[in-house]
Formats: structure tokens, sequence, C-alpha cells
């Protein structure tokens, strides 16, 4: 892999602009209004400790809904809300798909709990899963309209059937969802929500001993619900209007942060993946049919030699010797991606596509075992344009650390004007304790811009509260809305002293995620800027 570093305090318009590869794919741009150059002074905000929602000047946010608050008679809104996807209705209607990834046990289940009660499991497992929420927008803001019919929630106790032709441990569904970190959306206005740390929920298999074995997880729900392990680690597809629901065998198992999803030329469906763990591999889907997220193949990513590598048992001596059937093998999608070159990185978790070039942009957030601290963005670009393709070329197109500013990235998006948005994930046990963490201190929203005054440089756009991280953002369909996730706010208090109370101003209650929506003159104009 070509290690070309991107620093903004070196390369000119010209070179960022090749660097990105604006005249690569044939693009016709308008470079004189896309890059003319603004008069006002844009500026960021400096890192911030603060138990609060930080925002640079022309911005602001309303909570938009928190864990807790009702969406309808019978259901609340769950907590950790992560990947946000919006699926409009009309220009001011629209239905929001909200991940609930994980808890903190002290705030759900309990300070000091160590052995929990079926109720207190049962609370939990309702916590995960996901929120749809009917949202309309009146007098400049967004609202829950919590008389909706289409308001829903998928938790742990959801059944959910496999869409594959054989069973996963004799069963043809799965209890629940959960562990549900990133996503995509489907050209069919489906949801993909992704099963990632499942482990702490049912446990893990093992076969050290040569027989199966399931090691529980740390939430103790193998206690109460004897579910096997094998039946999460999938990437889910939501219907968002009626609730319906299935898990994509296909797309393999493993620890899955998102499920990108892009049309070839050729119409076919592409979805790429990555595994966030350290020492984990990028995968990528392609349909076989129209539409289709079941028959099709699944492939691996060998950085070193720009190739992607088929999952298919039938064509692979090595996968035959190792795995019975290729349901075995997408079970055990990370030992056979190993097996065949898969090259493993520094936790790859979000990817986004560049929506002027068509370039794969993927944030790995870091691995401290290495000394690689800060983490990177990878670009890589698929040989002629074609997501089909199976050849590519990649290089680093930012890295983390002093210099730009940021340090591990992890969400991405892209504006109408192919600005790059992104957040970080510092470690709350390391995050404002530890360097070489401690001058970034609270996780933070930045920005690339592609354009302006600005052009290439890291601006950081938001901070936010103490112990939280930003996720999911996700733009309305006319970029004047940035939908955000906070999440776990508060996650490192003890009872004693509780390190947040975001979003309440009352130093006694205990911190909230939420769902904010952030607007703005900044927002509307930040492509002048």
């Amino acid at each position: 892999m070509v290690q070309k570093k991107f620093n903004s305090s070196e390369l000119s318009r010209r070179k960022f602009l090749e660097f990105l590869g604006l005249g690569a794919v044939g693009v016709s741009l308008n470079t004189t209004s896309l890059f003319a150059q603004g008069d006002v002074s844009f500026k960021g905000i400096k890192p911030s400790s603060s138990d609060e929602v930080v925002l640079a000047e022309g911005l602001n946010y309303d909570i938009l809904i928190k864990w807790g608050d009702s969406i309808s008679k019978t259901d609340f809104f769950g907590t950790h809300n992560d990947y946000l996807a919006f699926i409009p209705i009309n220009k001011k209607e629209g239905l929001l798909w909200v991940n609930h990834e994980s808890i903190t046990q002290k705030f759900v289940t309990g300070f000091g709990v160590l052995n929990k009660t079926k109720e207190q499991v049962d609370k939990e497992r309702y916590n995960v899963g996901g929120s749809i929420l009917k949202l309309f927008y009146k007098n400049s803001k967004w609202h829950v309209d919590k008389k909706s019919n289409y308001n829903r929630r998928i938790t742990a106790a959801t059944k959910i059937p496999f869409n594959w032709p054989e069973n996963i441990l004799g069963q043809n569904f799965g209890i629940g969802t959960l562990g549900n970190c990133a996503g995509g959306v489907t050209p069919w206005n489906t949801i993909l929500t992704c099963e990632e740390n499942y482990q702490y929920f049912y446990g893990k298999e093992s076969y050290d001993s040569g027989e199966r074995k399931v090691i529980p997880g740390a939430y103790q729900w193998n206690k109460y619900y004897n579910y096997a392990p094998e039946h999460y680690g999938w990437v889910v597809e939501v219907n968002p209007f009626t609730g319906d629901s299935q898990k994509l065998i296909g797309l393999g198992r493993c620890a899955h942060e998102c499920a990108t999803v892009v049309k070839s030329k050729k119409n076919k469906i592409v979805v790429y993946m990555g595994d966030d763990s350290t020492n984990e591999c990028i995968y990528k889907y392609i349909s076989a049919k129209h539409n289709s997220l079941k028959d099709g193949t699944l492939y691996v990513a060998d950085i070193e030699k720009g190739e992607w590598v088929p999952l298919d048992l039938d064509s692979n001596d090595k996968l035959k010797n190792n795995f019975s059937s290729q349901t075995d093998l997408l079970i055990n999608l990370r030992k056979a991606a190993k097996i065949i070159g898969g090259t493993p990185l520094d936790r790859p978790e979000d990817i986004e596509i560049d929506k002027i070039t068509g370039n794969i942009f993927i944030s790995l957030t870091g691995d401290t075992s290495k000394n690689n601290f800060h983490g990177s963005i990878l670009k890589i670009k698929e040989q002629n344009g074609d997501y089909c393709s199976l050849k590519f070329s990649s290089e680093v197109f930012l890295t983390g650390g002093q210099e730009t500013g940021f340090s591990c990235p992890d969400n991405l998006i892209f504006d109408n004007q192919g600005n790059l948005w992104f957040t970080s994930d510092i470690s709350g046990s390391y995050m404002n304790k530890k360097e070489p963490y401690l001058s970034f201190k609270n996780n933070g929203l930045f920005v690339v811009k592609r354009n302006g005054n600005n052009l290439g440089k890291v601006i950081q756009i938001a901070s936010a509260p103490i112990d939280a991280e930003f996720t999911g953002p996700f733009f309305s369909p006319d970029y004047k809305t940035l939908f955000l996730s906070v999440q776990h706010p508060g996650q490192y208090s003890k009872k004693d002293k509780l390190t947040s109370n975001w979003p309440s101003k009352n130093n006694k209650d205990i911190p909230r995620s939420a769902v904010i929506t952030i607007r703005g003159e900044l927002l509307n104009n930040i492509n002048k800027l």
C-alpha cells in the first residue's frame, strides 16, 4: 500500500484536488463556483472538556429525543443511540432510524449490581436494538410525532428470521438484534443495521478444547437465555415503514461497524463493510441478482496486493479444507478472511463513498498496542471507477495526531458539496486522563473542507459532553440539518460522583444518550467559507 499522507499545511489547492481525484473520473465541475473564495473567516472551535455540546459560531442544536422519552403509548426510546438514517416521506416529514448499541449497566440496571435478576436482564434487552421515529418539521425545528403508528422499537427480544437457505445452529431465526453500531441505507429505502460487539450479550463460542463451548458475556444474559452467539454479529435489514426485519447471512459474521451500499455501473448492489476490532479486515459484497442481499459473493481486501479476494468455498481449496459449508465459512468469517490473505487493519470502522469522485473512504480508529494512537482515514480507488472491480489502489488520506488536530476517527459522511465530516472516538479510559490524548480533550465532530478559503483544512465543528462520543451523523435531504447522536455521556461515572449530567443541568441527574439536530447559518453556507 502506498503510504502517502496528507499534510494540510503543505498541500496547494492543485495538489489537494489531485489527491481527492477530482480529475480522474471524468466528473464535470464548475470550478469557479465550487472553489470560489469566500470573504468570511471560518474558524472552528478549540478542544473542550466541558460537559456540554459545544458548537462553532453560526450553529445551534436542539435535543430531538433522549433515552427514556416515550415514542408511543407503549414504547420508549432506548439508550446508547448510534447510527442514524433519515428516510424522507415528503419535504417536511420522514422516518428516522436510530441504532441502540449497548448499555451502561450502572444507569440501566443500577450501580454495583453483581447478580442480575431476569427482570433486570429483560430491561437491558429492551434498551438495545433500534427505534423507528416519525419526524415532522415545524417552526424551524424537527419534532417526533409521538402519535404516529410508524413509531416502534426493535429490541433484543424481537424475533428476526435469517435470510438464508440453511439454518444457523438448528434455527431459521434469531431472537433480537444487539450491539447495533453503524449501518447503511439501501436503494429501496430499507435500513442496514450492524451487529458489532455481540460477545458482551450472550457470549462467544470457543473451540479451544476441540468441542464447542460458550464463554458467557459480561452482561450475564446467558444466565436466563441460552441463545447461540452465532445468531449475532450479522447485518440486519429493517423496513422502517413496517418494522419487518431479517438477518443477512450472506454478508458474513464479524464485529460489523457499517454496511455502506452503492450500485455499480452494471446495476449490481455492492456493500462495503468494516470489522471494528484490531487486526481485522475490510469486506465487500457484490450481488449476483438485482437488488439481492442474499445471492452474491463476499470478498475480503488484500491491501498489499490491491485485490478483493473471494470468500467462496467452492473456488478455494484452502477454504474447503477448513470449513464444512459456505454457511460454516460465513459464521466464522474472520478465520476465513485470514486464511486467504485478508489484510489485518487497525480497527476498520465507518466507510463512506465520496459523492464527487466515487472513491471509498474508511476510518481506521487506531491500535495502541502498535503505537498507532491516533488512527487514520484510508482511501480506496476501485479500478476504472467500477465498484464491481476486483482490483483497487489505496493510500492514506489523512492521519490523526497533533499536526492535524484530531485523534481516532470513527463515523464519516460527505455533504452534497463533497466536504468530509467525521467524528472521533477516543476511548473514555484515555480521554482527558492520559497522554497522548490530553490535548484533544473531549471527542468531537470535524470537517475537511473541499472548497473556499479553508480548502483541505481539518476544522473542529463540535465537542461532545464528558465521556461521550458523537456518532451516526446524517444530513437531512436539503442538507440544512445534521442529525447527530450523543452516545454514553458520563460512562465512567461512579455512584458518588457523576462525571456528566448531560443533557440535564441538574448535577444530581444521571446522564442520558440523545439525538440532537444541528442547524444554523454556518451549515447553510459552509461551502462559501
